[in-house]
């Protein structure tokens, strides 16, 4: 994206700012607000294909120790988005993920009403 965001793509980088926060707080109850009921969730985690709705990450975050709490070296870097006024896509990065795990995420925004929800998360470990 060239010069100033537009205002959709900035309304794409407050949730998933929020998502990140979220993620690294283990905030599932913001987590499961930010992804739309009928989201799917699918990618690699080492060999292993993974592939349906979000809860299984979801019960991980809520299952462990936030990474908050554990000091881990979380850091998730927003590298490109892509907007329209009602839908979105975005690559993040993610390093020091429960403090070993790094990903590359791709993820798919609609806009709901007025409120912008994940509906389809793409991931891969490195």
């Amino acid at each position: 994206m060239s010069g100033q965001e537009t205002e959709a793509a900035a309304a794409v980088r407050k949730v998933m700012e929020r998502y990140c926060e979220a993620v690294y707080r283990a905030d599932v109850a913001t987590l499961r607000e930010l992804f739309h009921p009928a989201a799917v969730m699918s990618g690699y985690l080492g060999d292993d294909l993974l592939a349906g709705s979000p809860e299984p990450f979801l019960e991980d975050v809520k299952g462990r120790p936030s990474m908050r709490t554990m000091g881990a070296p979380y850091a998730a870097q927003i590298l490109d988005i892509h907007a329209s006024p009602r839908c979105a896509s975005l690559r993040l990065e993610e390093t020091g993920f429960f403090g070993v795990f790094s990903f590359v995420n791709y993820f798919h925004l609609l806009k709901v009403g007025e409120e912008w929800k994940i509906v389809a998360k793409t991931f891969e470990s490195r």
